[in-house]
């Protein structure tokens, strides 16, 4: 992945510390949230921003390709994904007919897509 200073990306958060929140992304990058990241008022519980195992965004402040380290932040940033007030799913006219004709046609790519990797 070609990550950049600013970018907006998905993490799993798989540890809480005091000092901060800690993630990783799908590509094995690990990153950490340090608590001066988290908020812009005073944070005297990180478990109270996150939790263990949660999908959530962050920007990303700094990288280390190297070591494949991410400094982040979800200051200013609508973070969570699970949020508990999502709007209702409706469905559309055409309903599943668009899902049963390209199903196919997205898992043929994908298998050509791996049989080269």
């Amino acid at each position: 992945m070609n990550y950049k200073i600013g970018d907006v990306i998905f993490a799993f958060v798989t540890g809480l510390e005091k000092y901060g929140i800690f993630v990783s992304t799908e590509d094995e990058y690990s990153g950490l949230i340090h608590i001066s990241e988290i908020s812009s008022n005073y944070v005297r519980n990180v478990s109270d921003y996150a939790k263990e195992g949660e999908l959530i965004k962050a920007r990303i402040l700094d990288i280390d390709n190297e070591k494949k380290h991410l400094k982040l932040s979800i200051k200013d940033l609508d973070y969570r994904i699970n949020k508990k007030n999502k709007s209702k799913i409706e469905e559309t006219t055409t309903g599943f007919t668009t899902l049963q004709k390209m199903l196919p046609i997205w898992i043929s790519e994908k298998e050509e897509m791996l049989n080269k990797s």
